[in-house]
């Protein structure tokens, strides 16, 4: 039996560490999901560690769904959240007590994962974000990137009226030779995002990310068929129903699931095995560099429908504060446009003791005796 005695969580509002205990003392560090990471960690110590403490931990995926199925008057993305925080820490105690990385213990390898720049900034005009990415291209390697289109979840709005018309051939022009990927964060109705999408097939793109409302998987397989560039998305579904309907309708070309809004590594493998089983890539979302990039270096070393690249955040403290000075030691760098994971056992980082010294601290204990299973 391997259970958990205990699980802590080290808090801000946009970043929770989690470290899970086991009866034997073994330890392992893992992450809730990033935004409103307070209110992810409540959801955790109230709703998922009652469930979890004193149980045994060693099949993961029915321990996750049986705190579902307790919790199932909670469907939503928090328990999602918080559940990731549970199960990557779980992972890191295994590939510790192995002395393995966590992608060895998912069957792939260390290594080299090539990257695309990922932007976020919609505040920037074409010219100027075509100067920066030329300039990580020289610096960094990088021979794909990724840009914004429209407004997020815009209703057919630009972020001001031309940007979209004006940012595609911007970087055509700028990046002649690199793969080129643009997201809409749910911006489109269908016919606008089949007009955008002609535009971005006229301008050799080949990634279209969320062009509709997310939520609304007919109108993406209406804009998927009209169009030869890969339409994708997924990143903020967090229900295994969900992923089935929209990969058994192939609403999308590849699939983008966030380890973290999804729940965990685990979960997320059974997306992966899902797309894996009707032919799709897996490129999954990793928007910031708190720990979810470096789950899914691990994740896309070992899954043998891995997209073509992985997600790399761009931007700087300017934008994202608070995604630094959360390691002791940074896991992430960039060498000819590849990022680079090591062998080190489990997730290959350490949570930096200032950060975690300046955070909110809750703990939750295992009982003297586990609540029993349910019968039947």
């Amino acid at each position: 039996m391997d259970r958990i005695d205990r699980i802590e969580t080290f808090c801000t509002r946009d970043v929770g560490f989690v470290r899970v205990t086991m009866e034997d003392g073994a330890q392992g560090w893992g992450q809730v999901s990033t935004y409103q990471s307070d209110i992810t960690c409540t959801v955790l110590h109230r709703q998922v560690a009652p469930w979890m403490l004193g149980r045994d931990a060693t099949d993961l995926d029915d321990l996750l769904d049986y705190v579902t199925e307790r919790e199932h008057k909670f469907p939503g993305s928090y328990l999602r959240r918080a559940l990731g925080g549970v199960d990557t820490a779980i992972w890191d105690m295994r590939g510790k007590r192995a002395g393995l990385p966590v992608v060895s213990l998912l069957g792939g390898t260390p290594g080299k994962i090539r990257a695309y720049a990922s932007s976020m900034r919609r505040d920037i005009t074409p010219g100027d974000e075509a100067e920066r990415l030329t300039r990580l291209a020289g610096e960094d390697g990088y021979t794909a990137f990724k840009v914004r289109a429209g407004s997020e979840v815009g209703r057919d709005r630009d972020e001001w009226p031309g940007r979209t018309e004006a940012v595609i051939p911007a970087m055509r022009r700028a990046l002649p030779d690199a793969d080129l990927l643009i997201d809409a964060n749910s911006c489109y109705s269908v016919p606008r995002a089949i007009e955008v999408g002609r535009m971005l097939e006229d301008n050799g793109f080949c990634h279209y990310e969320e062009p509709c409302p997310y939520w609304d998987l007919d109108a993406t397989k209406a804009v998927t068929d009209a169009l030869t560039i890969d339409v994708t998305g997924g990143e903020q579904d967090c229900q295994l129903s969900t992923w089935k309907r929209m990969i058994d309708m192939r609403a999308v070309d590849v699939v983008q699931p966030d380890v973290m809004y999804l729940g965990g590594m685990a979960r997320t493998l059974r997306v992966c095995r899902m797309a894996e089983a009707a032919g799709l890539p897996v490129t999954p979302h990793c928007a910031n560099l708190s720990m979810v990039t470096l789950f899914t270096m691990h994740l896309l070393r070992a899954i043998p429908n891995a997209g073509k690249y992985l997600e790399f955040s761009i931007e700087g403290p300017e934008y994202y504060p608070w995604q630094y000075d959360l390691f002791t030691a940074s896991p992430y760098r960039i060498e000819d446009g590849h990022a680079v994971l090591t062998d080190a056992p489990g997730w290959g980082v350490e949570i930096a003791p200032e950060w975690l010294a300046r955070s909110a601290y809750q703990c939750s204990r295992a009982p003297d005796h586990a609540a029993p299973w349910p019968a039947g």
